[in-house]
């Protein structure tokens, strides 16, 4: 079995605050090391489990937080990491493709305007305010769940966030998911950094030994609206092809073409 990981860094236990997000800071050495653990107990599990190859794809801020040295690969099976950014417009699960039969989501955490974690955002939280795919609020989980599902590769795990853990369920028949901490306010309550990776462990190596899940269903049109914080933001933005202005600080795409949605996200974020 050949499987794919996409990881975050918001959605992990004890995250709560800005600066443990950013490599700049003294507070962020410590979320690192707990994302790299969460990440390496996937990979076990999913090994543990009968997976012959894991791909993982570093998906937070710069590509480059998880710590190489952390990740073991077992004799006889194979491991890559995917660091950093090509400008592909499946981003935060580059190089998916049909040759995987599962996808594991690790760390990941609400949409912008939740309060389901006090680092709720997608993709930019300084440069969107709300991300809409027809009609819903969208998460980055639920736009690179459906990237995954454009390829026919099924989401069987997700940790992250309680309010995150709760979508994928309601999105996905039979995913298995780990609430690592719930947001109240702008405070985290958490599992303990070792309690969370026992139960991702735990909870891998179930997803990847019971029923294969339901694919996320593909809509056959799209109605994107992205909804920037700045009005002039949206306004840079208004020129990309496809695109039309519906307010001061909306714009939105309509095609039946899902990458002509990841292709608009991708560049209106690069933009920055």
């Amino acid at each position: 079995m050949k499987v794919y990981l996409s990881a975050d860094i918001e959605g992990i236990a004890c995250i709560s605050a800005p600066s443990e997000c950013d490599m700049n800071s003294p507070d962020y050495p410590p979320m690192r090391a707990q994302m790299t653990a969460e990440v390496a107990a996937a990979c076990e599990a999913a090994f543990d489990a009968g997976t012959r190859e894991i791909v993982v794809k570093d998906a937070h801020w710069t590509g480059r937080n998880i710590d190489p040295r952390g990740l073991h690969t077992p004799e006889g099976k194979s491991l890559q990491l995917i660091r950093g950014w090509s400008g592909h417009p499946f981003s935060m699960v580059q190089g998916i493709d049909a040759s995987f039969q599962r996808a594991l989501f690790v760390g990941y955490h609400s949409a912008a305007g939740s309060g389901g974690n006090p680092l709720a955002h997608t993709v930019s939280g300084r440069l969107f305010s709300r991300i809409e795919l027809n009609g819903r609020t969208a998460s980055e989980f639920y736009l690179f769940a459906l990237a995954a599902a454009s390829m026919g590769v099924p989401v069987c795990f997700l940790s992250g966030d309680q309010a995150q853990c709760e979508e994928a369920g309601q999105l996905i028949d039979g995913i298995t998911t780990v609430a690592t901490l719930r947001g109240e306010g702008p405070s985290a309550v958490s599992l303990l950094p070792d309690a969370a990776v026992r139960q991702i462990r735990d909870g891998v190596r179930r997803a990847i030994a019971g029923p294969l899940p339901a694919l996320l269903p593909m809509p056959r049109d799209f109605v994107f609206k992205l909804s920037f914080a700045k009005a002039a933001e949206a306004y840079a933005r208004s020129f990309i092809p496809g695109v039309r202005q519906v307010s001061d600080t909306q714009l939105l795409l309509e095609t039946s073409n899902y990458f002509d949605v990841l292709t608009v996200l991708k560049i209106a974020a690069r933009m920055q």
